[in-house]
């Protein structure tokens, strides 16, 4: 998968453990080693993983303070020709950590993303409610604090 692949460039969406290591998924470990470049919303948190793993894949932060900037700069090394992948701290990327602006900036550009499956918060805790599944709607998060009437 590095720049000399035949494959077509793309960028990756990684989802990573959410508490357990052990929830990382084989093809998560293999694209991560294969990749170009890794961005990392946290390289500290990350660095943690990867070691835990072997991965010595070169990493870049990528977080909400710094991806403004860095997203047409990355959609060029795509193009150029070498594979990204994007893991958030914990969970799958662009969910509600960083990773949206760079999602949407590959698909106005017609670069290619893949996003693994792998670990989230949302359906564990969804099938461990008891709740029904017939009807689930999803709208949004939950507020961290107390803002007034739902819409």
């Amino acid at each position: 998968m590095n720049s000399e692949s035949t494959d077509i460039s793309k960028l990756y969406l990684v989802p990573t453990p959410i508490g357990n290591l052990e929830d990382m998924t084989l093809r998560a470990i293999r694209v991560l080693k294969e990749v170009d470049v890794i961005l990392a919303e946290d390289t500290r948190t990350s660095g943690k993983l990867l070691k835990h793993f072997n991965i010595d894949t070169p990493m870049l932060s990528h977080h909400m303070h710094n991806e403004h900037k860095m997203v047409e700069r990355i959609v060029k090394r795509i193009q150029g020709g070498e594979n990204f992948a994007l893991i958030s701290d914990a969970g799958t990327p662009a969910i509600s950590d960083p990773g949206f602006l760079l999602a949407r900036a590959c698909i106005e550009k017609g670069v290619d993303i893949e996003c693994l499956p792998g670990a989230t918060a949302f359906v564990p805790a969804l099938v461990n409610s008891g709740f029904r599944m017939t009807n689930l709607f999803l709208k949004d998060f939950c507020p961290l604090k107390k803002e007034g009437k739902p819409d």
